[in-house]
C-alpha cells in the first residue's frame, strides 16, 4: 500500500478536485480485441497524475495494451472470448450470447464461465500487486469479486446505456451463490464513474445509488500514431466512415453496406477491422486496417456503423449523427438509445443503410441532435477530473476506516 498523506483529509470538507494522493489503482478491462473505451483515459489519466496503475485483463490482451498504455503493467488473468464462448456453447448446447443474446447465455458468460475460468488467477494477480482500489467495467462481475476478496474499494466505469434488468438479474444471481463471506456487497460499487447522461437515482427502499463521478466519452486514441490516412480526390463530398468494430466485422456485409450507398455522394472511409479478406479501394472508397476512432471521425458527416458502445460513444462526443445496423451483443440497446436522442437512424438490413444516409445527410435534425450532445458532453469533467476525484474519496474511505 503507498504512504498516506502526512495529514489525512477531513471526511467532512468538500471534496477538492484539484488534490490529488499517491494511489494504486487497478482496472479490471474484461473486453474483447481492444480495451473498453472509457478504461484508457481513465488509466492514462491516474498514470499521468504519478498513481501507480494497473491493467488486470486476458493476456492476450498484453501487446494491444502495450501500444495503447505504455509502461503501465498487465496483470494476466483469465481467457480470451473466443474460449469464453466455447465454454458457454459447452454449458448451454445451442446458446450464443454474442450473436442471440438471451439473458441466460449473457449470464453465462458474464457472471458463470468468465468469472469461474478467471477470477482465481485475478485474485493471485492483484494480491500481488496490492490495490488501493479496484476500477472495473460495468458488465464485470470479476472485479467486484477480487475487491471483495481483498477487501478493497470498488469503483464500476459505467458508458453506454444501463444494462437491463432482465440480463442484470440473473447475471447478479448467478455470481452470488459461489460468494462467500462478502455477500451481495460484493458486486455493489461504491463509486460510479459515468459517461452517462442519467443522472443518479435513488433504489427502490430508499438506498442510493453508487456516489456518481461523472466523466467526458471522448474518441479512442493512441499517443504517438500520426500515420496519416489516405487521402481523397479534393471534392465538397461529405464524407462516411462505415466501422463494423472488432467483433462483428464481416466483408460481405461491409461489401453490401457500401455496394448501397449513392457512387455520387459521399466519400466513404471504411475500417476492415478483423476481416482478413483485401477489399478494393475506388478514388471514393478506401479502406483501411484499425485505427484509433479519433483519426478516423476527423471530416466525418455520418457514421454507419454495428452500433458498438465505443463507437457509437465516440460518434456522439465528437456531435456525428449515425446510421446503425446493429448485429448482436449489446448493439441493439445501444441503437434503440442512440435513436432515442435522435442522434441517430436505426436500420435493419444492409439496403436501407444507403437510403438512412441520404436521408441524414439531407436532413439537419440528426447533426443537430448531434451538436447538443457534443457540447453536453464537453461541458462533463475529463478523464483527470474524475481520477482526482475517485482517488480523494478513496482515500477519505480509507482514513475514516483506519480511525
Amino acid at each position: 500500500m503507498p504512504a498516506r498523506p502526512a495529514h489525512p483529509p477531513d471526511p467532512h470538507e468538500p471534496t477538492n478536485p484539484g488534490r490529488t494522493h499517491h494511489a494504486h489503482p487497478l482496472l479490471r478491462c474484461p473486453r474483447t480485441r481492444t480495451p473498453a473505451p472509457p478504461l484508457v483515459p481513465l488509466v492514462r489519466a491516474a498514470a499521468t497524475a504519478g498513481h501507480d496503475v494497473a491493467v488486470l485483463t486476458s493476456g492476450g490482451m498484453r501487446d494491444a495494451l502495450a501500444a495503447e498504455l505504455p509502461g503501465v503493467p498487465v496483470l494476466a488473468a483469465g481467457p480470451m472470448p473466443p474460449e469464453l464462448f466455447a465454454e458457454v456453447a459447452r454449458r448451454l448446447p445451442g446458446s450464443d450470447p454474442a450473436n442471440r443474446p438471451e439473458p441466460a447465455a449473457v449470464a453465462e458468460f458474464f457472471a458463470g464461465t468468465r468469472v469461474d475460468l478467471t477470477v482465481d488467477d485475478a485474485v493471485r494477480e492483484a494480491r500481488t500487486w496490492g490495490p488501493d482500489v479496484v476500477v472495473a467495467d460495468a458488465v464485470d462481475l470479476v472485479g467486484p469479486l477480487v475487491a471483495a476478496t481483498l477487501g478493497v474499494p470498488y469503483a464500476v466505469v459505467a458508458f453506454g446505456p444501463e444494462v437491463p434488468d432482465a440480463f442484470r438479474r440473473p447475471m447478479t444471481e448467478l455470481v452470488l451463490p459461489p460468494v462467500r463471506g462478502p455477500g451481495p456487497g460484493a458486486v455493489t460499487p461504491r463509486w460510479r464513474c459515468s459517461t452517462r447522461r442519467r443522472r443518479p437515482c435513488r433504489r427502490p427502499g430508499g438506498r442510493s445509488t453508487p456516489l456518481t463521478v461523472p466523466f467526458r466519452a471522448e474518441p479512442h486514441s493512441r499517443p504517438g500514431d500520426t500515420t496519416p490516412l489516405p487521402p481523397f480526390p479534393a471534392s465538397e463530398r461529405p464524407r462516411v466512415l462505415v466501422t463494423l468494430g472488432t467483433v462483428f466485422g464481416d466483408a460481405a456485409l461491409l461489401t453490401a453496406i457500401i455496394d448501397g450507398l449513392h457512387p455520387d455522394e459521399a466519400d466513404v472511409l471504411a475500417t476492415v477491422g478483423v476481416i482478413g479478406d483485401h477489399l478494393e479501394d475506388t478514388d471514393h472508397v478506401h479502406h483501411v486496417p484499425f485505427r484509433p476512432m479519433r483519426e478516423l471521425l476527423d471530416g466525418v458527416d455520418v457514421v454507419v456503423s454495428a452500433a458498438g458502445a465505443g463507437t457509437v460513444l465516440a460518434a456522439a462526443s465528437v456531435g456525428v449523427p449515425m446510421v446503425l445496423l446493429p448485429q448482436g451483443a449489446d448493439q441493439f440497446i445501444n441503437a434503440e438509445r442512440a435513436a432515442a436522442a435522435d442522434v441517430a437512424v436505426v436500420v435493419d438490413e444492409p439496403a436501407a443503410v444507403g437510403p438512412a444516409v441520404h436521408a441524414v445527410l439531407a436532413g439537419s435534425r440528426h447533426a443537430a441532435a448531434a451538436r447538443r450532445l457534443r457540447e453536453e458532453n464537453e461541458q462533463r469533467p475529463s478523464a483527470g477530473d474524475a481520477i482526482a476525484v475517485l482517488v480523494d474519496r478513496v482515500t477519505r474511505a480509507t482514513s475514516a476506516a483506519e480511525r
